[in-house]
């Protein structure tokens, strides 16, 4: 388990390091300018280019500015906006929490829903199954911005249940407010996780050593439980945490759709109004995210499969 550990620290650090420099370089080689964003679709004189140039750092290399902005990360300065000259991590911080919350709300829908739907497809066999394989078939083809025109359509505007867009007051406020965007994130996830619980159920069911116990007369619940879910429990964990990890990027899309004030409506705008040290930052914690998922998920599976932690990696 010790080497497992470091094995994902050491995985952690170098895709972050790595996608930091990905990050940084491909933003500052596009085309374009980051000072334009200053003065927009004004012609500013030699002097006050070059002032500003010298301002942002951009008359240094690019191998210098990138070890000035990794630097500073490591030390939890984010940078300065562009467009309104706070401090990025101020920015990121007041839309962190409402932002975490929906993928919070989402991944709830999702382990809940999703593995009830798998196990009654596996478990029952004949219309059910057909029936549960029809759904879940049909919601993995509905991404997640077409999930959200129905579901504003459907429960917001039609019935008047829940918000268009926009949060309410207080905590009641924001989960009523995060309920639909939380669904049409859900719909994808909830159909694949289902189909991913199923196959790995069945697979289990039809095992030799499961038949054999079922026939030598043990309790069908005490089977299902030793025997065929917990050996069906690391595909579905692996599941769990890349849906997961895609469930912030789905964020970029769905809090536009609702105007949810997150990381995700944050991303679009800084990347409308080109404000390069905002997208940096939410791109690299967006990435961090994803492999902190993926990490978690394998230090699970490692403890629900003990040959996991003897080798000391997982599938």
């Amino acid at each position: 388990m010790g080497r497992l550990l470091l094995r994902r620290l050491g995985g952690l650090a170098t895709t972050l390091l790595l996608s930091s420099l990905v990050i940084f370089g491909s933003l500052y080689l596009a085309p374009g300018s980051p000072e334009n964003v200053l003065f927009g679709s004004r012609m500013p004189a030699a002097a006050a280019r070059a002032a500003a140039r010298h301002r942002l750092h951009l008359d240094q290399p690019l191998p210098v500015r990138y070890w000035d902005w990794l630097t500073g990360v490591l030390h939890g300065d984010l940078g300065t906006s562009m467009v309104t000259g706070q401090p990025v991590a101020d920015r990121i911080g007041a839309g962190l929490g409402t932002t975490l919350l929906l993928v919070l709300l989402t991944m709830l829908l999702v382990v809940v829903v999703g593995p009830a739907l798998g196990l009654a497809a596996a478990l029952l066999p004949g219309r059910v199954d057909a029936v549960v394989s029809s759904l879940t078939s049909v919601s993995v083809t509905v991404p997640p911005f077409v999930a959200s025109t129905l579901l504003i359509s459907v429960f917001a505007v039609r019935l008047g249940w829940f918000p268009a867009s926009g949060l309410g007051d207080g905590l009641g406020g924001e989960i009523g407010g995060l309920v639909l965007p939380a669904c049409a994130m859900a719909v994808l996830s909830c159909g694949f996780l289902g189909r991913v619980t199923r196959n790995a159920v069945r697979e289990q069911v039809e095992r030799e050593h499961v038949q054999t116990a079922l026939v030598r007369g043990l309790p069908r619940l005490v089977v299902l439980r030793s025997h065929v879910l917990r050996n069906a429990l690391a595909p579905i964990v692996t599941a769990v945490g890349l849906l997961t990890a895609g469930t912030f990027a789905s964020t970029l899309v769905v809090e536009s759709a609702f105007a949810v004030p997150g990381i995700g409506q944050l991303t679009i705008q800084s990347v409308a109004q080109k404000d390069f040290p905002v997208v940096q930052a939410v791109a690299l914690l967006l990435v961090g995210a994803f492999v902190l998922c993926n990490a978690a998920s394998d230090l699970v599976q490692a403890v629900v499969d003990p040959r996991l932690r003897e080798t000391g990696s997982t599938s």
